[in-house]
């Protein structure tokens, strides 16, 4: 399905003493290529939100094959997996600026009814975009 391509460019904060990408932080960089991936198929996730819609993460996984360190260039594939409903789920591959594959992940995260606390059904308009 739909795949889109994000840059982040690795902090020197964001490393142990070694130079080596703290696992955490993976988090935050699946987040920048996530509302990347929004934002190339025309979505705001501002605008979801405050249109009522949040997206919060249901599971994440990560395997990592090789080590990002401080000041790599590093290409995000996000890519959606299938059609959203309740939920939707993104395929990642982190490469770094030799285009070593450097970690695989999967996110699902939850079409949530601000108001009421409740899953709801993807948006129609992010449906009609895809």
């Amino acid at each position: 399905m739909k795949s889109h391509n994000t840059y982040v460019k690795v902090r020197y904060a964001e490393t142990d003493q070694m130079g080596v990408v703290y696992h955490g932080n993976y988090a935050q960089y699946l987040e920048i290529a996530r509302i990347d991936w929004l934002s190339a198929i025309g979505v705001s996730y501002k605008k979801m939100e405050e249109e009522g819609v949040m997206l919060p993460v249901y599971e994440l996984k990560l395997k990592f094959k090789k080590s990002a360190r401080f000041d790599d260039e590093l290409k995000i594939e996000t890519r959606l997996l299938k059609k959203p409903g309740v939920r939707i789920e993104f395929a990642y591959k982190i490469y770094n600026q030799e285009a070593e594959l450097l970690t695989e992940a999967e996110t699902t995260l939850i079409f949530m009814d601000i108001k009421k606390n409740r899953p709801t059904r993807c948006p129609v308009y992010i449906l009609e975009l895809l």
